[in-house]
């Protein structure tokens, strides 16, 4: 089974995406991020929840702003660089998306309903796949 985490600062939106995500057979970890307590990405070390998920589903508005987001996200990319990373961000997608590279990310484009987070992570892990680990990326827009 395909374990999953899903970062989000809205607790309400962060549980219908599990469950979501749940019935389709994923397991399932659900984080705050840093609104809900101390981030160890944005210290600098890794997070274990990180390291056991197969693909993390992070919230493009998690810190609460918009710079901070992008820190949080880098962070992530760089200190976890073979994980996978579905970034949702409904109706306003941030400028600072990496699509290719060491801070690529799988953005999921519209509401992110059970069908659109199973086929961004499916498209996050088949790019991930395909790049061996490199981080290459293709540029693939998931929903889109």
């Amino acid at each position: 089974m395909t374990r999953v985490l899903v970062v989000h600062h809205d607790i309400d939106l962060a549980d219908q995406e599990a469950d979501s995500l749940r019935r389709a057979g994923y397991t399932v970890t659900e984080c705050m991020g840093p609104i809900g307590a101390e981030c160890p990405i944005l210290k600098g070390i890794p997070c274990a929840y990180a390291e056991d998920a197969d693909v993390l589903v992070y919230d493009a508005f998690v810190t609460g702003e918009p710079e901070g987001a992008r820190l949080l996200i880098q962070r992530i990319r760089e200190i976890h660089p073979t994980v996978p990373l579905v970034l949702t961000a409904s109706g306003m997608e941030p400028d600072w998306l990496d699509l290719a590279g060491a801070h690529r990310v799988t953005p999921l484009v519209g509401q992110p309903t059970a069908a659109r987070l199973d086929a961004a992570i499916r498209q996050a892990l088949a790019d991930a796949a395909a790049d061996g680990g490199d981080d290459a990326g293709t540029g693939t827009v998931a929903g889109a």
